[in-house]
C-alpha cells in the first residue's frame, strides 16, 4: 500500500519479473488506470480491433479506456508499475486524461526521455524489488501535483463505487452542487471519461467478478441481479466490453485455470488467450 497522499491515488504498487504464462492478455475496460515502467524487453499493446499493434520499450501510461486492450509479452518480462484509481494518473499528466483515451501512450511521451532514462537506470541498478518500489513511489511524490476538481472527482467516484455504478448520475451533480455538465467535464479531464460511462463500466466489472468460472452459471439471473433489462441486453454489453460473448469468455477463463492451476491470474476476471 502505498504511503499518504499517494494512497488516495492508487491502489498499489507491483514488481513482476519472469516469464509470462501467456503470449497475450486481453484486458477489458475496468474503472482503473496503469503506469508501467518497463525494465525488459518491449511489450506491445493493441487498443482495439480496428487500431494496429504498436510497441513499448520504456513503459507505458494507460488511463481509463472504453475498450478492451490486447497486451502482447515478450517471453520474459521485467517490470514495475502502478494500479491506478480511475483518477489517480491525473496529478502526474501533463494533458487532460481524456487525449490519452484508448490511446496508451510512452512515459517519454509523459514526462520526457531524460526523466524516464534516468529512472530506469536507478531502478535497473537498484538492490531487489523493495529499493525498486520505493523509488518508484519516492519518483511519484516528486512529481505530485494539485489538480483543480480531484475533490470533487473522487468523492463522486466514490459514490458511484459503492453503488457498483447504479446509481443516478443526475443525483450526484445535484448533490454535488455542481451542473451535470461541469460534473462530466471534470471526469473527462481526470478520469478520462464521464460519469455515466464510468458507472457503466464498474456495473460490468462487478457483474464479471461475480461469475466462478469453476461453478456452474445462470447467466439470466447473472444479468438480472447485475440491473440489466434482459439477457440480450447483458450480452452485448459482454461484447462491448471483451471482444468476447459470455460463454466465449467462461470458455477461455477454464482453459487457462486448467493450463495454469493456482496462478496469480486465477482471480482476475480478465480473459488470458
Amino acid at each position: 500500500m502505498p504511503r499518504p497522499p499517494l494512497d488516495g491515488l492508487i491502489d498499489d504498487l507491483y514488481y513482476l519479473d519472469g516469464a509470462s504464462p501467456y503470449a497475450r492478455l486481453t484486458l477489458p475496460p475496468s474503472p482503473s488506470a496503469l503506469l508501467i515502467v518497463n525494465l525488459g524487453a518491449p511489450f506491445r499493446i493493441r487498443a482495439g480491433t480496428d487500431i494496429e499493434t504498436a510497441e513499448y520499450a520504456d513503459g507505458c501510461v494507460v488511463t481509463m479506456s472504453t475498450r478492451a486492450l490486447e497486451f502482447g509479452y515478450p517471453l520474459r518480462t521485467r517490470s514495475v508499475g502502478v494500479h491506478a484509481k480511475p483518477w489517480g494518473l491525473a496529478p502526474f499528466l501533463p494533458m487532460p486524461a481524456t487525449e490519452l483515451r484508448d490511446r496508451p501512450v510512452t512515459l517519454e511521451q509523459v514526462w520526457g526521455r531524460p526523466a524516464i532514462a534516468g529512472l530506469r537506470d536507478r531502478l535497473a541498478t537498484a538492490d531487489g524489488p523493495h529499493e525498486m518500489l520505493t523509488l518508484l513511489e519516492e519518483e511519484l511524490m516528486r512529481r505530485l501535483s494539485a489538480t483543480a476538481g480531484l475533490g470533487l472527482v473522487r468523492h463522486t467516484s466514490g459514490v458511484i463505487a459503492a453503488t457498483s455504478g447504479a446509481t443516478a448520475i443526475g443525483d450526484l451533480s445535484m448533490t454535488a452542487g455542481v451542473s451535470s455538465t461541469h460534473l462530466a467535464q471534470r471526469f473527462k479531464e481526470l478520469v478520462g471519461v464521464t460519469p455515466k460511462r464510468l458507472a457503466r463500466t464498474y456495473r460490468f466489472t462487478a457483474t464479471v467478478f461475480a461469475i466462478d468460472p469453476a461453478g456452474p452459471i445462470d447467466w439470466g439471473d447473472l444479468a438480472h441481479a447485475a440491473g440489466y433489462f434482459d439477457q440480450a441486453h447483458f450480452g452485448h454489453e459482454f461484447r462491448a466490453f471483451t471482444g468476447l460473448t459470455p460463454t466465449r469468455y467462461l470458455e477461455v477463463r477454464r482453459r487457462f485455470l486448467r493450463e495454469h492451476p493456482g496462478h496469480t491470474l486465477d482471480g482476475w476476471p480478465l480473459p488470458a488467450d
